[in-house]
C-alpha cells in the first residue's frame, strides 16, 4: 500500500509501505491488553504502610483488663488508636503483566493500521530544526494543521525535542522508543519517513 507524505502547506510524493504494518486488522482486546500491561509496568509499586506489628511502641498494656471502666485494650498501637498501625496496610508489589513479543508487535501493528484508517497518521520527510526555536516549530506544526501530536523521528533529535518542550500538546520520541500508550494518547502521530522505515524493520 501507499501513504501520502505531507509537506508544510503542500502535498509531496507517496511512499510504499508494508501492508503487514499498516494494513493489519484492528484487534481491540489485544490493544487494550497491551496498553494496560504497558501502563501497569510503569507503576513503581513502592507504596508501604505499617501494620500494628510494625509501628514502634505499644509493648505495654495501656491499663488493667478489668476495673478501670474503659474498654479492653491490649496495645496502644491498635489500628483504632491514634498512631496505630493500618488494618489493611499497603505493601510493595509488582504490577507488571506478562506480554510476549508476538502480542506486543501485533498490538503495535493494529494501532498503526488504525491510525492510517482514521487519518491520524501524518507522514513527513523531515521536521529537523537548525536551532532550538519553539516559535519555528510551532509554525511548522500549524502549517500541518496540527493541534496535538506525537512526533516520531528516526533518531533522537535534541534540537527538535527542546523546541517542542514548551508546546504542551506535543511530544517528541525516537522510533526505537515509541510505545502503544503514546500512540493512542495523541490526536495525531507525525512520523518521518525514516522513522517509518525503522518501524517496518522492527515490527513488520
Amino acid at each position: 500500500m501507499e501513504l501520502q507524505v505531507t509537506g508544510a502547506g503542500k502535498k509531496a510524493a507517496k511512499v510504499e509501505v508494508s501492508d503487514a504494518l499498516f494494513g493489519a486488522p484492528y484487534n481491540e482486546s489485544l490493544v487494550h491488553q497491551v496498553v494496560t500491561a504497558y501502563r501497569a509496568a510503569g507503576r513503581a509499586g513502592t507504596h508501604k504502610q505499617k501494620t500494628r506489628s510494625e509501628v514502634s511502641g505499644g509493648g505495654k498494656k495501656p491499663w488493667n483488663q478489668k476495673g478501670s471502666g474503659q474498654a479492653r485494650a491490649g496495645t496502644s498501637r491498635s489500628p483504632l488508636w491514634r498512631k496505630g498501625g493500618k488494618i489493611f496496610a499497603a505493601a510493595p508489589q509488582d504490577y507488571s503483566k506478562k506480554v510476549n513479543k508476538k502480542m506486543y508487535r501485533g498490538a503495535m501493528r493494529a494501532i498503526l493500521s488504525e491510525l492510517v484508517r482514521a487519518g491520524r497518521l501524518v507522514l513527513v520527510n523531515d521536521l529537523a530544526q537548525d536551532k532550538i526555536k519553539t516559535r519555528e516549530l510551532a509554525a511548522k506544526l500549524a502549517a500541518l494543521e496540527l493541534n496535538s501530536a506525537l512526533i516520531v523521528t528516526e533518531q533522537m533529535d535534541d534540537k527538535l525535542a527542546l523546541s517542542a518542550r514548551n508546546l504542551p500538546k506535543f511530544a517528541v520520541t525516537p522510533a526505537a522508543a515509541v510505545d502503544p500508550v503514546n500512540l493512542v494518547g495523541f490526536d495525531k502521530v507525525v512520523m518521518t519517513v525514516g522513522a517509518l522505515r525503522h518501524l517496518e524493520k522492527v515490527l513488520a
